[in-house]
């Protein structure tokens, strides 16, 4: 197990070097932050967030942050914390950040790249005004890293502006560069168009449909690219124009359904109405929720009308009628399953977090009258940034559920670690206490010493630097001098052993106060290390101490916070649930009224076609 845990942690110590590579890539030192940036590219943002606040947070409580391996990407992890708070959706919390930085005491380079991504926050929230203040905040040499995106973004911001010439102007700066490819030069004709070259829009747009890739994306751009020429040409008149570009659309492209219906409609201005059927005909046996299939449905018969082929034109009215008839009834299941709240529940999928294509497959589903329309709603951004929102809170409803839980067994390991450590900690007290003795002891002695070697250093006291054996000398030879009826010869015998103490004692002085000083030197690494074990000592029974002590009112908070949250998320979620309710019923109300509108439309012409047909067969029977 051990094992797999060490390749598991190489591996993903490898992935976030690689991943996060770039033209000014620094390996990664700090595995917290590559576990966080490995969630990051795993699109699990709020887990991402959570270990970087976390990270971050400690690095800086911490006394010596500089021994963190996290130093080395404290810049990326601020920018980075910012980025996923945007990808996250909490603007307003990235834009706080991202400010604070470019009115801070940073290099010119730093503030750039937090001046970019703060206009690419307000553009995106339609600030487009705000944006270009920011903007104007990027002052030269910008970072190759964002140099085109940023000339991009700052073309844009100008285009929403209406700076339509100076949005041209930058774009054509870049329109060559292979990161905004297409991109750019189908925003430069939208601004060629704003500002009144059409011609050089058209050509700019003709420049776009004819883009050769094998990109999903730049062939969606190429075709939306000819369908806006299509269009362009159908508006001047220029039907065969019109035809020659909307020819160009790919059959499964995303757009295919209209230019179709466009393409048919050019034959019959035309008056091609047999050629006008090729498209048309295409485009009625396709999905029949699609609202362009739906107007082929009118379309096919129309132009047999037009061919004079009555009878052909009454049978596809009739279907066409059958068709929305089931159409309508379809669309009031949808709309009461949405209001059973079934549309909620398929939303919230667990397909949802591993297939990109679960809407398509749900659609498909013959007892989901839910999600039959759902393609068509998810094409509005308000209701994709409100089906985002559900989904977070739905993500947070579950989380909250196993916080509490999870408190409950931090609880129980604390009462745990209380049991074992509480016997424990009594045994080591007693042992701390004689410990605590000594020490104090030793203290004691050698501030004592050190006051004694300070006086010594100004009044020469040789008494103190005597010997144990010297002082038991001397005190014994005081008391014999003390004793009574001593001839002369003990007296000087006594005498003469006292000036050779005290003579030892004089010439050894300097040599006997500097060992003193080595020795005190010692003495105070000894205490030093006594000091250290104490110390040691200390923090290992505080932490044994802290780690089941002071736990009850955080986690009684943190409980009664986390049971707050749940009422709120709950509502939030039935609030942003019942928003997505009316959103979807909004849609599908307005899609049967057009239904029902295309009926009656339907239920004319199916009797006109029946009147023309009788018309045509009795002026066929009169006919000798």
């Amino acid at each position: 197990m051990q094992r797999y845990r060490s390749l598991a942690l190489c591996a993903l110590w490898l992935f976030c070097g690689q991943v996060w590579a770039g033209p000014e890539a620094k390996p990664l030192h700090d595995l917290f932050y590559g576990e966080a940036l490995y969630l990051a590219y795993q699109n699990r943002h709020f887990d991402a967030i959570t270990r970087l606040d976390i990270e971050l947070g400690q690095f800086y409580a911490q006394d010596q942050a500089d021994l963190d391996p996290l130093v080395f990407h404290q810049n990326e992890a601020e920018f980075n914390v910012g980025d996923l708070e945007i990808s996250y959706r909490m603007h307003q919390r990235a834009g706080r950040a991202l400010k604070a930085i470019i009115e801070g005491k940073v290099p010119q380079s730093v503030r750039n790249l937090a001046a970019f991504r703060l206009a690419r926050i307000l553009f995106r929230k339609g600030q487009a005004v705000n944006a270009l203040h920011v903007m104007d905040l990027i002052k030269d040499p910008v970072a190759e890293a964002i140099r085109i995106e940023n000339t991009f973004l700052k073309a844009q911001i100008y285009l929403a502006t209406g700076r339509f010439k100076d949005s041209s102007r930058l774009l054509q700066t870049i329109q060559h560069e292979e990161k905004v490819r297409g991109y750019a030069d189908y925003n430069l004709a939208i601004a060629l168009a704003q500002d009144g070259q059409r011609e050089q829009a058209v050509k700019q747009l003709t420049k776009v449909g004819g883009l050769r890739s094998g990109k999903p994306y730049m062939l969606a751009l190429r075709d939306k690219a000819n369908l806006a020429l299509g269009h362009q040409y159908e508006r001047k008149g220029m039907a065969g124009k019109a035809k020659a570009f909307l020819d160009r659309v790919r059959l499964d492209g995303p757009f295919s359904n209209t230019a179709l219906l466009k393409a048919g409609w050019m034959y019959m201005a035309l008056q091609q109405y047999d050629r006008a059927l090729v498209p048309w005909t295409l485009l009625h046996k396709r999905q029949t929720s699609n609202a362009n299939v739906q107007e082929a449905l009118l379309a096919v018969p129309y132009a047999y009308g037009k061919l004079k082929l009555y009878g052909k034109a009454a049978a596809l009215y009739g279907h066409a009628m059958n068709v929305f008839g089931n159409e309508v009834q379809r669309l009031d299941d949808s709309i009461d399953s949405i209001r059973q709240g079934k549309f909620l529940k398929a939303i919230l999928r667990e397909e949802a977090k591993v297939d990109k294509f679960w809407m398509l497959n749900l659609s498909k589903l013959p007892d989901a009258p839910q999600t039959r329309y759902l393609l068509d709603l998810m094409a509005s951004h308000d209701f994709q940034e409100s089906l985002k929102n559900y989904h977070d809170l739905a993500e947070l409803q579950r989380r909250l559920k196993t916080y509490l839980p999870d408190l409950a067994v931090y609880e129980e390991m604390i009462e745990i670690r209380k049991h074992y450590y509480t016997p424990v900690l009594a045994k080591i007290a007693i042992q701390f206490r004689n410990l605590d003795t000594r020490i104090k002891l030793r203290v004691g002695q050698r501030d004592r010493l050190k006051k004694r070697i300070a006086s010594m250093l100004i009044n020469r006291r040789p008494a103190f630097l005597a010997t144990a054996f010297e002082h038991n000398a001397l005190e014994s030879l005081a008391q014999l001098a003390r004793r009574r009826n001593l001839d002369a010869r003990t007296a000087h015998r006594i005498a003469r052993l006292k000036g050779i103490v005290h003579w030892r004692l004089e010439s050894e002085y300097d040599e006997r106060l500097t060992r003193a000083y080595i020795n005190f030197h010692e003495l105070e690494v000894v205490i030093a290390a006594l000091k250290k074990q104490y110390n040691a000592f200390v923090r290992t029974r505080q932490m044994a101490t802290q780690s089941y002590e002071g736990y009850t009112i955080p986690i009684r908070q943190l409980r009664t916070r986390i049971q707050q949250s749940q009422r709120i998320v709950d509502q939030l979620m039935a609030r942003q649930g019942k928003l997505l309710q009316i959103m979807a019923i909004a849609e599908l109300e307005r899609r049967r009224k057009k239904l029902e509108k295309y009926q009656i439309k339907a239920r004319f012409a199916l009797a006109e076609s029946y009147d023309r047909a009788n018309k045509a067969k009795a002026l066929r029977l009169q006919k000798p």
